[in-house]
Formats: structure tokens, C-alpha cells, sequence
């Protein structure tokens, strides 16, 4: 983003904002005159006439009931346009609306006239008004009676209707950010009704007319009205609509561009000195409804042919291609875009911008465009996504065996989005930092960043938007296979990144065990009922979880068995909807076919619809030789909160587990081995079994559980990693440092075993060992790092750290070379190292931070190394004075790099001055300093600097209707937000903190909050029940 660029904050009715707002839309200009416009715009009207008019007439005829009345009938016949006979207008759910119109196009809505608030609209006719209110409260008691809720007040949908074909017409005022539209809907009647109910919210409606067809009159229409309970348009008919005929739904409304980040929304940036605002849609996953009245479930898919208007100075880009351009005297411009297979609402999408793209083609013809700012594209900032891009989209026509299903792709690079990418159908979009890629000033971290969302979201081409969940329940149907598929994706394009071996564990695997080893979890598959439900589905549960067990199960599958039951899946269901199930019965077919028999649904129904996940304990036979227990139980941090089976024959909290085990000595491990454990405790007979061998369970932790040993097998193994460690695999080294803090954590293993195991480390040289310790001792450092003994943990730390960082030393800087050209392992090996030892305060470490800073404030270059820099910004800000704090915070502003924004950004949270921190937490909601979603991210780093975690938790309190408001309909970012600025608290003042601050709320994020009032007692318990044995160990350690 261009350095000067500022947002206006999108949080509502500040003084500053309505004065602005106000100002673009008093110098609003109309739609231009023109054929198009007539049958598609609002026509305008002058509203002052409007309201005179209607204020003689009232007064005028208030002498009687009689003529009263009149006035109300002459105002419906003027406006009933005479070729559409029957429309109404909508108004508020107890209101009918005035439904004007006149023979031109119709100005945008100004100042005042906001489409979701009609009741303000002028000239309302107060005897049509309680008319209609009338009839409302007659039939609401009419279903009353029936004991039953009107079709409208339900959480989903009726199905009595089918939309068949969308023609959506739209006219964009980018001047002052409105738009109108016509929508034509083509429906089909499956149960006869004489109520229309689709979706619409925060729009004003100003005609809605139904017909049968072409040649047959209208069906007149009763009333209608806006039901924004559960964000729905409501048409009675004066009659029912026939089965299985066709019908034909017309509405023209209107609405905003908003300054949000959901919906048909705006942004900025500036170019030249010049700020240039944009359009965007973002409708997943119920926001389609925000930008046009549609059956805004996934379940209802249809076609869509768009058209958009604009100034020519813009171009628009929508799902597919451009058919026809129509370009009129006055500077506007109409494209049609040709008409798009048959799909959800969710991922339909469209935007109005003046960027400038460059393009390439796949072998099979694919024109793949990317859109950006200009000076990005001239940049070359583009140029990675563009060409991984036509690569991958080959690489998953090949591995899925069905061709990608539109002639186009864009991908477009927005500055403001509310997630890192939307995988919209041919019309993709990535917030800039997601995509944008300078190779000269990025680290591999951020490549990988990179590359990974963008296998996301191609990943979803076919998982999501070619077949499409039924219902939101099964979400992670569509985001756990592009989750898993970023790993296979980007072993693809870097086969020696081991990324699905190796990156999947810490990444994915124990990233979401922490969460799911909470009480307050849920299933993969919950039930969803209500709009405020589906927000809650999508979270790491669905995408994390949903990767893990898709994981497992291409395991246990066998991989190349796998992919034939996805092919065929995706064969079977293209185009169309499938849930859970679908996918079992089609993979179990998989198995037959290879002669395995395996009940897919039985086993995977177990994982999907119990929440949490086992431990299994693997225990020797004292007095049996080659027998050993294995027992598995629900695995959670604190179990004080753990659930209690009701009966002792209670089936729940078990699972079918495919347990791999392998039989190791001092010099060999012997192949692995499967046994299903699905009982509370098994006996099996372990061949080979001797005196000097240990155990070693869930081989390359392809399974979704953890697993404990008895004390004397972890005795063996941690002497094992001590004498030779490469007898065990990296991903099991890995796990067993992963499985030995979180079984510490929760109780189950005394505290020293997994500082007794990291020890070793100072003889890893491969990546993911050091990488799985840096993330299990991330959280015990922030546990302990108030803590008057801190000192003592994190001499420990420091010890197995030295050698390491001395043998590698610090990387050379590397402008003028590829990032890939680097050993991907080797380079981030020493990241991982030189990051643990300046957080742990390795003299060396910040004196070489503190050079490195110094040498770019005094010669104005950055020769820091790529790969570290955010590690070097973040100590130097921490160690030095104000003066680099400033400095930092003016190159923030000058940069015109999205990712080195990002890390300079952050690099800020890494003070130990509580006024910069305080200063910078003020900023961070001032839209025009920091963009909105960067702001949670400030907020996040704040509360994991020790010096900043109660700065950050109170202004998170006295801030937080404002950040509700901003973030509450944001998917992740509420949770995200209030995960981490409360997830190191582990004082009882700050669980009585967080639960009183809970009463006192109102509204949103009660699963968020439920989570981290878990894990905030969990902590607590913690460290009332384990600190201090961990540091009378610890103490003994340091010492000898």
C-alpha cells in the first residue's frame, strides 16, 4: 500500500464521518440518461417537490376519512409505473413502502435516506401505513393460531421456491458510494405458495413486480416488506403460485458502498498523490443478500449473468469474462459479463476499480489475470502469485482429473479485505499482504505465507465452489481440504520443503490440538440453525481439524486411493451440492475396489461428531512378555472441566483410533505396525519386544491424537534422542517434544520430562524439532515470564540454545538472490534459532540486533538480512531508545512493501516503553494510520509483550464495543482478537477481570469468550498446582 494512504475508520457515527459522508453525497452525480438506465437504474426524483406535493394533498383532503382515503389511492396509482401493474415497494416489517417511480433514472439515495431504514423515507402515507400494518398483525395472529412461525420468521428459507437463473443489473456511483441494481429472479415452484421470501438487508427496495412468464400477465402483488430479524424481503401474492410452473421475480433497489469490510464495499489507496477508491464484494458467508435480494443459502444453486455500470475511468471484473462492453457519450460504460455455470450466492463476486493487471495462460487455455494497484503491477510486485497460479491450477486439473471449469481466473489485490483471500469463483481476492511480492525485500517465511494462501484458494475452485457443501454444518468439507491441499500444493511447486511430512505438524497438527484439547471445543460438524451460528463454524476447528483428519485418513487410506475417491467425488457432485456422508460412502467404494473393507462413515463419524480428540496411554506388561495396554481416554488441559460420562457403558469420548506402532533400540526401528484401538483399554501382543527396546506410537504423526508412555518408556526414549537421534523420524522427534509438553501441561507427565527431552537439541540440525520446541515453549514462557523465578527458565532456555546459535552464526544478506535459491530448511533452522536466542536475551544476539539497527539509521540502507529482519526490528525496538521506536514508526509510513509493512507494523508491539505501547494501541484504531485488519493484529502483539499484556487487556475492555462493532460480523477476527489478548492471562485478578467483563456485555463472540475464560482458568490452575515443581527442577538443573 502506497504510504499515504488513509482510511476512514468504518466504525459508525463519528462526527468526523457523517460530516464527510455528507459532503460526497451532496456532490453526488445521477446515472447518466440512456436506454439501459431507464429499464435497469432507480429513477431520479427531487425530493423537495415530492414531499410538497404530498403535504398539499394531506392537507387538502384531512377534512374527511373519505378523502383521506382517496389521497392514499391516488398515491399508489402514481406509484405503480403503468407497465408494471401490481408492484408495490417495500417498506419497514410493519410498514408498507411509497414504491415511487417516474419515467427517468432515479438519483442514488442521499444523506438521510438509508436503504435499510424506510420508515425515514419522505412522503410515507400514513393511512396505507396502518393498513398494511392491519393486515400484517391479522396474519402474524392468523400463524399464531397455527401454531407455527410465518415462513419469514424462520432461520432458514422456505422450500417452497427453487431460484433457477439470476440476471442482476448494477449501476456503481463510485463519486458517493451507492449503487442501484435490477434483479430479475427465475424461479421454480416445488410446493404451492403465496409467499416469496429471499434474502435482502440493509438495501432500500423500490419495485417488485412478479410474473408468470413472458406472455402471461402479472401476479399481483398483496404487499410486501423488509424482515430484518432474519435479514429476508417478503412478497405476498394475492394468490398462490402454481407447482412446478415458472415464475419471474423482479425487484429494483439500491443501497451503499460501505466503508466496512463484508458486503459490496469500499476501499483506497493513492497513486501520484492521488487518492483512488475502489468496490469490492466480499459475500461469505451470508453478505450476498447485503449487495442483491438472492436465496443466500449455499443449497441454492443457480446462473447468474451480471451486468455492471460504471465510469469509464473504472473497469469492473466479476466471475467470468466480459462479453460485451457498451460505452455511452456521457463517459459510462456497461459490461455484460457472460453467464456463469450454476452456483452458490456465497462465492459470487464483483469489483469496480482502475487497476491495471498482467496476465498468463495454463496449457489447457485458462487466461489467468492479476489485478493490482498500478504501481505494484509495474513493480512486478504480482509476478510470483501470477506464475505459481497457472502452475498449480495445471497441477489440480491433474491431480483431481477435472478439468477447472471456467475459461478465467483473476486475482485480485485490494487493499482492505477482512481476510487474508476469498476463493470467489474466476474472481479471487487477497488482501495486498497475501499476495503481493517483492523478492528483493521478503523473507522465506513470507513466501511461504504467499504461496500457501494462494493453494488455498485455488484448492477451493473445486472444493467449494465446483462442489459445494449442503449447508454450513460442513464447512470444513470446503476449508479443511484447501487447508490440507496448501501443504500438498506447495509440495508441488518446492518438492524439498517436505511441507505435508514435516510443516503439517507444527502448522496445523499442534496448533489445533491446543484448542481442541479445550472443554468449550465443538465437532467438526456442528449443527447450524440461525444466521449468528454460522459465523461460529468457521473457525481453526472446521480449517485446522478438518485438514488433520483428512490427513489421517488419506493415511490410513493409502494416499493413491485417496486421490481415486476424491476424483471420483468431485465427478460425482460438480456442480452441485454434497454433504459428509457423500464423501464417506465414495471414499468407502474407494477401499472395495482394492479390496479393503472399511467402513468410512462409522469410523470418520466419530471424529467428526465428537469434539476433542484421545490420548492414548501405551503401557508394558510387567508380567507378561511382548504384551502391552493401550488405553485411550478424551484428552483435555484442565480436567476439573472435563465431561463425565453418565453410565459406566457410555460409548461417548471413543474412537475408532488408527494407532501406528514401531519397535526401536539403540540402532534400529522396526517397520510399522497398525492396530485399531476403538475400547476403553486393549491388550495386544507387541512381537520383538525385549528388555532394551521402547515403544514409539502414531508413526510420523499421521493420526489425530497424542500419545503418553509409561515413565520407564519415556526414560528410554529421551535416552535415545540423547545417544542417536536420528534412529527416531524428524516428525516423530517433533511430536514427541509436541506430545511431552501438552501431556505436561494437563497433569498427565511430571514437568521436567519435556525439558528433560529438548535437551538433545543441541545436536538437531534438521528444522522441525527446534521448531516444534520453539512453539510448545512459546506458552510456558508466557506463563512464566512474570514470575519472580523467570530468570531461572530462562537461563535453561539459553543453554540449549547456545551451541546451536554458534554453530550456525547469522545469514549474509542475500538481496540480490532468489529466496528459493536458499536451503529452505537450513535457512529457517537458524531463524528458529537466532529468534529463541534474542527472545531469551542471548548477549550476542542483541548486540548484533543493535549493530544491525544502527547501521541502518546511520546510513539510511537496510543491509539486514531478509530472513531475520522482524526478529532484528523487534529486538532493536526492545533493547533501544525512543529514537528507534520513531524510526521505525516513520519507515512504516514510507514504505510502499506490504510485507515489509507488516513486520515494521509489528516490530512496534516490541517495546518495553508502556507509553509508546499505550500511544501505539491508540493508533491502531485510527483507520487512517493503521488499516482495520492490521489493527487486531497490534492489539494481539501488544498483549504478548509482557510489558504490554495488561495495557493491552485494558483497552481491550474500554474498547470494546468499538472493536465489536468494527470486527463482530468479521469471521475470525472477533475470536482471533479476543483469543489473543486473553490467552496469557494466569492471574486469579485476571480471571475475576474477564469474568466480570463478560456480565457486562451484551451482545456477540459467547463461544469466544467461553474458550478463554477455559483457558484462563486453565492457566491459573496451572500455575497453582505446577510452577512451582517445574522450578525447584529447574533449579537443580541450573545448578549442576
Amino acid at each position: 500500500m502506497a504510504p499515504e494512504e488513509k482510511q476512514k475508520n468504518c466504525t459508525p457515527a463519528t462526527p468526523m464521518m457523517i460530516e464527510e459522508e455528507a459532503a460526497l453525497r451532496n456532490g453526488s452525480r445521477g446515472l447518466p440518461p440512456g436506454p439501459w438506465a431507464e429499464a435497469a437504474g432507480p429513477r431520479p426524483r427531487t425530493t423537495e417537490q415530492h414531499i410538497a406535493v404530498h403535504k398539499r394533498l394531506v392537507l387538502g383532503f384531512a377534512v374527511s376519512i373519505l378523502a383521506l382515503l382517496a389521497v392514499t389511492m391516488i398515491a399508489v396509482l402514481l406509484s405503480v409505473r403503468f407497465e408494471e401493474c401490481g408492484a408495490t415497494a417495500a417498506g419497514s416489517p410493519r410498514t408498507g413502502g411509497n414504491g415511487s417511480q417516474s419515467g427517468a433514472a432515479q438519483q442514488p439515495p442521499g444523506e438521510g435516506q438509508r436503504p435499510d431504514r424506510p420508515e425515514e423515507e419522505e412522503g410515507a402515507q400514513v393511512g396505507e401505513a396502518a393498513e398494511v400494518k392491519q393486515e400484517e398483525e391479522e396474519e402474524e395472529e392468523e400463524w399464531q393460531r397455527r401454531r407455527e412461525p410465518p415462513p419469514w420468521a424462520r432461520h432458514r428459507l422456505p422450500l417452497h421456491l427453487r431460484p433457477l437463473h439470476y440476471n442482476l443489473m448494477l449501476s456503481a456511483f463510485m463519486e458517493n458510494f451507492t449503487f442501484s441494481g435490477e434483479v430479475n429472479v427465475q424461479l421454480e415452484v416445488r410446493n404451492a405458495t403465496r409467499y416469496i421470501v429471499l434474502h435482502a438487508h440493509r438495501m432500500h427496495i423500490e419495485v417488485v413486480r412478479v410474473a408468470e412468464d413472458k406472455l402471461a400477465g402479472g401476479v399481483q402483488v398483496a404487499r410486501s416488506f423488509l424482515y430484518p430479524q432474519t435479514q429476508v424481503f417478503v412478497v405476498v401474492l394475492n394468490r398462490s403460485l402454481e407447482v412446478e410452473r415458472s415464475y419471474n421475480l423482479k425487484i429494483i433497489y439500491n443501497g451503499f458502498i460501505e466503508n466496512e469490510l463484508l458486503g459490496f464495499f469500499r476501499s483506497s489507496y493513492v497513486l501520484y498523490g492521488e487518492r483512488r477508491f475502489l468496490g469490492v464484494t466480499q459475500f461469505s458467508p451470508t453478505h450476498a443478500r447485503k449487495a442483491f435480494p438472492c436465496f443466500d443459502e449455499p443449497i441454492y444453486k443457480a446462473t447468474f449473468k451480471i451486468s455492471i455500470k460504471h465510469q469509464a475511468t473504472y473497469l469492473s471484473l466479476s466471475n467470468m469474462p466480459v462479453e460485451t462492453s457498451v460505452f455511452e457519450e456521457d463517459g459510462w460504460v456497461t459490461d455484460h459479463f457472460s453467464q456463469t455455470p450454476l452456483m452458490s450466492t456465497y462465492y459470487l463476486a464483483w469489483a469496480v476499480c482502475n487497476f491495471t493487471y498482467r496476465e498468463t495462460v495454463t496449457k489447457s487455455g485458462v487466461v489467468v489475470r492479476l489485478y493490482a494497484r498500478p504501481d505494484a503491477i509495474r513493480r512486478g510486485s504480482g509476478d510470483y502469485a501470477l506464475n505459481i497460479t497457472r502452475r498449480l491450477i495445471e497441477f489440480y486439473e491433474d491431480y483431481f482429473k477435472v478439468p477447472y471449469s471456467l475459461p478465467k481466473l483473476d486475482l485480485l489485490a485490494v487493499p482492505k479485505h477482512p481476510y487474508a483471500a476469498m476463493e470467489n469463483w474466476g474472481l479471487s481476492v487477497f488482501v495486498e499482504q497475501r499476495i503481493l511480492l517483492d523478492p528483493n525485500i521478503s523473507s522465506i517465511s513470507y513466501l511461504l505465507d504467499v504461496t500457501m494462501v494462494i493453494v488455498h484458494e485455488l484448492c477451493h475452485q473445486w472444493f467449494g465452489d465446483l462442489v459445494t457443501p449442503v449447508w454450513w454444518e460442513d464447512v470444513w468439507l470446503k476449508e479443511g481440504f484447501a487447508h490440507y491441499f496448501e501443504f500438498i500444493g506447495t509440495d508441488y511447486l518446492y518438492p524439498g520443503w517436505n511441507m505435508e511430512k514435516q510443516r503439517f505438524l507444527t502448522d496445523v497438527l499442534h496448533e489445533v490440538m491446543l484448542l481442541d484439547g479445550l472443554t468449550s471445543s465443538h465437532p467438526v460438524s456442528q449443527e447450524v440453525q440461525q444466521a449468528t451460528d454460522i459465523d461460529r463454524v468457521f473457525d481453526w476447528i472446521a480449517y485446522k481439524k478438518g485438514a488433520a483428519l483428512i490427513r489421517m485418513l488419506a493415511n490410513f487410506m493409502g494416499h493413491s486411493v485417496f486421490q481415486k475417491g476424491l476424483q471420483d467425488y468431485l465427478t460425482i457432485h460438480k456442480y452441485g451440492n454434497a454433504a459428509r456422508n457423500d464423501l464417506w460412502n465414495t471414499l468407502s467404494k474407494a477401499l472395495k475396489r482394492v479390496g479393503k473393507s472399511v467402513n468410512i462413515q462409522e469410523v470418520m463419524d466419530q471424529w467428526t461428531l465428537q469434539m476433542g480428540y484421545p490420548v492414548i496411554t501405551i503401557l508394558g506388561n510387567e508380567t507378561t512378555d511382548n504384551d502391552i495396554v493401550i488405553s485411550q481416554e478424551h484428552f483435555v488441559y484442565d480436567s476439573d472441566t472435563k465431561p463425565k460420562n453418565p453410565t459406566p457403558g457410555d460409548s461417548s469420548y471413543l474412537w475408532q483410533i488408527p494407532l501406528t506402532i514401531a519397535v526401536g533400540n539403540a540402532s534400529h526401528i522396526s517397520s510399522e505396525a497398525i492396530i485399531w484401538v476403538s475400547n476403553k483399554s486393549e491388550q495386544h501382543r507387541i512381537p520383538a519386544l525385549e528388555e532394551a527396546s521402547w515403544l514409539l506410537g502414531n508413526i510420523n504423526q499421521t493420526g489425530y491424537f497424542r500419545v503418553n508412555y509409561d515413565t520407564r518408556n519415556w526414560r528410554l526414549l529421551i535416552n535415545q534422542l540423547t545417544m542417536n537421534h536420528e534412529v527416531i523420524s524428524v516428525s516423530n522427534r517433533a511430536g514427541l517434544i509436541d506430545d511431552a509438553f501438552s501431556l505436561a501441561r494437563a497433569g498427565y507427565l511430571p514437568q521436567n520430562i519435556p525439558l528433560e527431552i529438548i535437551r538433545y537439541l543441541s545436536e538437531e540440525k534438521d528444522f522441525l524439532p527446534w521448531h516444534a520446541a520453539s512453539r510448545a515453549l512459546y506458552p510456558l514462557d508466557k506463563l512464566l515470564d512474570r514470575s519472580e523465578s523467570y530468570n531461572i527458565f530462562n537461563e535453561y532456555i539459553l543453554r540449549q540454545v547456545a551451541s546451536m546459535y554458534l554453530k550456525l552464526g547469522w545469514p549474509t544478506n542475500n538481496l540480490n538472490k532468489s529466496l528459493v535459491q536458499a536451503s529452505y530448511q537450513h535457512e529457517e533452522l537458524r531463524r528458529e534459532v537466532i529468534m529463541l536466542a534474542c527472545s531469551f536475551g542471548n548477549k550476542h544476539c542483541h548486540q548484533q540486533a543493535a549493530t544491525l539497527i544502527s547501521d541502518w539509521i546511520s546510513s539510511n540502507r537496510n543491509r539486514i538480512p531478509l530472513n531475520v529482519r522482524d526478529i532484528v526490528y523487534c529486538t532493536g525496538v526492545s533493547l533501544m531508545d525512543e529514537d528507534v521506536w520513531e524510526f521505525i514508526w516513520m519507515k512504516f509510513h514510507s514504505t510502499t512493501t506490504v510485507s515489509e509493512k507488516k513486520i515494521l507494523l509489528e516490530a512496534l508491539t516490541c517495546s518495553d516503553d508502556r507509553n509508546l505501547l499505550n500511544r501505539l494501541l491508540n493508533l491502531s484504531l485510527n483507520s487512517e494510520v493503521v488499516l482495520d485488519q492490521d489493527a487486531v493484529d497490534v492489539i494481539i502483539h501488544v498483549a504478548r509483550n509482557p510489558h504490554g499484556r495488561d495495557l493491552a487487556w485494558k483497552f481491550f475492555r474500554e474498547k470494546w464495543k468499538i472493536l465489536n462493532a468494527r470486527y463482530g460480523e468479521a469471521l475470525f477476527m472477533n475470536s482471533k482478537l479476543i483469543s489473543g489478548v486473553t490467552e496469557f492471562l494466569n492471574t486469579e485478578e485476571e480471571l475475576r477481570e474477564l469474568k466480570n467483563f463478560i456480565k457486562s456485555y451484551e451482545e456477540g463472540a459467547a463461544a469466544s469468550f467461553s474458550r478463554a475464560v477455559e483457558t484462563v482458568e486453565a492457566n491459573v490452575r496451572w500455575q497453582r498446582l505446577y510452577k512451582e515443581e517445574l522450578f525447584q527442577w529447574l533449579r537443580k538443573s541450573v545448578t549442576h
